[in-house]
């Protein structure tokens, strides 16, 4: 279920997706909650600067990147282009136009357009994290919904990597507060356009709340759950196992070898493949491993609790 970035978003022909059926809030899933055992406290939910597993799990449910395509819960064959509706090169790959979806809105009540999309491209182009990634570009808005990223070279992979979740975008109003203080304070909250925002944190928990107002909730497109409470339970791993054991948590992070032999042995929970330590009850349905390094588990939201 990693995301595809490139695949569907490079080969479009720039129409819209609305092929995907409209339906009210609380369609699109079967609601409920997942709490999830973390090894560690999130604390940077910058995107830009996340550094840990934590921290880039609860970043990615808040802020999307752009080139990203976004699936319906329980139906991967349906995916729909996300923030971008298109990201297609031309002079052979030295000029990439990225079309913006419309009526996108901030969970801070901002428009997501050319000029939010550009002040995130020059945060970009003074960090050393985000060049690292994209390298040096041009950017420039020749008309409204139409942004162009300019490559002093051709670069194939440019789209795939401008879906990186380092680079999830933030609303004008943080860049703001970015700009003012260095870096995203670190109790910042509705700073992005995703599926998710933060309700809650302290006391050992971090509960995000399902954004309501969320652009692909009327396409049916997820959250499949209500909530996620991340509780931090630092230390040995088998403590956050035996949440899993006993129903307390339904995902846990930090999963030693030692422990996965055990939860192997366990015909109500499995280990994720792939993901870093990670696992779960059997019933949770719609989690893998963003890659092999860290659950960077960017389509959380279609993450739900089978039924029965």
């Amino acid at each position: 279920m990693a995301v595809a970035a490139l695949g569907l978003l490079t080969g479009c022909d720039g129409s819209e997706d609305e092929s995907a059926t409209a339906g009210s809030a609380g369609e699109a899933g079967e609601g409920g909650a997942l709490v999830w055992a973390l090894d560690s406290a999130p604390r940077d939910v910058d995107p830009l600067h996340a550094r840990s597993p934590s921290e880039a799990l609860v970043s990615r449910q808040v802020h999307e990147p752009l080139a990203a395509s976004v699936g319906a819960p329980f139906d991967e064959a349906r995916l729909v282009p996300g923030l971008a509706i298109s990201v297609l090169p031309t002079e052979g790959g030295r000029v990439w136009r990225v079309r913006l979806r419309e009526g996108v809105r901030f969970q801070d009540g901002g428009s997501f357009d050319t000029r939010a999309v550009l002040a995130n491209a020059r945060r970009w182009q003074e960090s050393s994290i985000a060049r690292r990634l994209l390298g040096d570009f041009l950017v420039d808005a020749p008309k409204p919904g139409l942004v162009r990223f300019i490559l002093p070279a051709p670069d194939p992979g440019f789209a795939e990597r401008l879906g990186s979740a380092r680079l999830g975008i933030l609303s004008p109003r943080a860049l703001r507060r970015v700009a003012s203080l260095g870096s995203l304070p670190a109790r910042a909250t509705s700073t992005g356009t995703g599926p998710f925002e933060i309700r809650e944190r302290g006391g050992g928990r971090l509960l995000l709340a399902r954004n309501t107002e969320w652009w692909g909730t009327d396409r049916r497109l997820g959250p499949a759950i209500d909530q996620i409470e991340f509780r931090i339970v630092p230390g040995a791993a088998a403590e956050r196992v035996a949440m899993l054991s006993d129903g307390t948590a339904q995902v846990a992070s930090g999963i030693g070898a030692a422990q996965r032999a055990r939860i192997r042995r366990d015909p109500l929970l499995t280990v994720i493949p792939g993901a870093g330590g990670l696992a779960a009850e059997r019933s949770v349905r719609g989690i893998s491993a963003a890659d092999g390094r860290a659950p960077l588990l960017n389509e959380l939201w279609r993450t739900a609790i089978a039924p029965g």
